[in-house]
């Protein structure tokens, strides 16, 4: 038997998936502090025009 014979060809596991990981985007960086930073800011804003008039 030829070694060539005894080798089990499978398909790759990543075939057509795209990484998202790898890709690079062109929109705003926030941080995670930046995120809660703004949510406090606009809860505070809401809370303001609810009780103002």
């Amino acid at each position: 038997m030829s070694k060539k014979n005894d080798k089990i060809s499978m398909p790759q596991t990543g075939a057509g998936l795209v990484r998202y990981f790898d890709e690079e985007s062109v929109g705003p960086k926030l941080s995670p502090e930046h995120v809660i930073v703004i949510t406090v800011i606009l809860a505070i804003f809401c809370f303001v025009l609810r009780f103002s008039g």
